[in-house]
């Protein structure tokens, strides 16, 4: 059926809202933009007037997508070459939806992100609706095709899941370029004593590559490990240039929340390197450099001003 121009104007409302529980979902915003297209496609098709809720209705065909999307992305990603590692998205992305509470700027943390990826698709879902969106047990059963009480009960269950995987720190802008300035002071001074005191003694690396560029698959781990591939890894030499095309510019700013590392080439974004920081130092440093998942943040790059880089390997 053709949509009035009302209905349409329906959906683009919900469109942000949408993107943001898809993203959350499926820790890809080409993935979670194509979600949400579908979901489009299934409400032009629909007989709209005989739709009493459209906002649920929307969020439920947008849901079971991705749930079916989760699904077949666990078997993909035992074939994806190295590590996998959710796509980052810059400061100020409408893809990051709300941020009002601490829960709902924790949920889309990168830290988090990789947590969820060991959740059961449902317990994903219901998690994300429940701790981002403050959707009550009865709307998530609705929606889930579930009872209230398992709804409750799958959301206690992941929420622990996640809870266990990490110690909560929130961080100011001020703070995290704070830390990213110290991290970058540290990671280029070309000795690993500084790196190492600002780690935890359990801290890891790992990096994503997609086959595509040279990246860690087996996470470095321990704070002496970790320094010296950070130490390697900033250190300027011209094979680097030559691999990603240039001098790459070095800028501090957030990702998901937490500090980050942005390298640019010719305003395109060659890597985004998240740090998950505690009380006791940084926990852990995650590097994205699989161009197929850096596009997003190059289009968010260049729509801003970011001053003078910190540094140019």
């Amino acid at each position: 059926m053709a949509l009035i121009t009302s209905d349409v104007d329906r959906f683009e409302a919900a469109r942000p809202r949408l993107e943001a529980i898809a993203y959350r979902l499926l820790g890809s915003a080409g993935e979670a933009e194509d979600a949400v297209q579908e979901t489009f496609l299934r409400w032009q098709a629909a007989d709209v007037e005989r739709i009493e809720t459209p906002d649920a209705w929307l969020t439920k065909v947008l849901t079971n997508l991705c749930l079916n999307q989760l699904t077949s992305a666990r078997a993909r990603r035992e074939t994806y070459v190295g590590a996998w590692l959710p796509e980052p998205l810059l400061a100020g992305d409408p893809m990051l939806g709300p941020a009002d509470t601490a829960e709902r700027r924790e949920s889309v943390s990168y830290a988090v992100l990789v947590l969820l990826e060991r959740l059961s698709p449902n317990e994903r879902a219901v998690y994300v609706l429940r701790e981002a969106f403050d959707y009550s047990h009865r709307e998530i059963a609705e929606l889930l095709d579930l009872t209230e009480a398992a709804s409750q009960q799958i959301f206690h269950r992941a929420r622990k899941h996640v809870a266990d995987g990490r110690a909560r720190t929130e961080i100011d802008q001020a703070a995290a370029r704070r830390i990213v300035e110290e991290f970058l002071a540290a990671a280029t001074s070309g000795r690993t004593e500084p790196l190492v005191r600002l780690l935890t003694q359990d801290a890891a690396a790992i990096g994503d590559g997609g086959g595509k560029v040279p990246a860690r698959a087996k996470a470095f781990e321990g704070a002496l490990a970790v320094a010296t591939f950070l130490r390697g890894l900033f250190k300027p030499s011209p094979a680097k240039r030559a691999y990603v095309g240039g001098a790459p510019d070095i800028y501090a700013t957030t990702a998901n929340g937490e500090p980050a590392v942005v390298a640019v080439v010719d305003g395109r974004v060659v890597g985004i390197t998240c740090l998950e920081v505690t009380a006791d130092g940084i926990v852990a440093v995650r590097s994205q450099v699989n161009p197929d998942k850096l596009h997003r943040a190059t289009a968010r790059w260049a729509a801003e001003e970011h001053g003078d880089p910190l540094y140019t390997l």
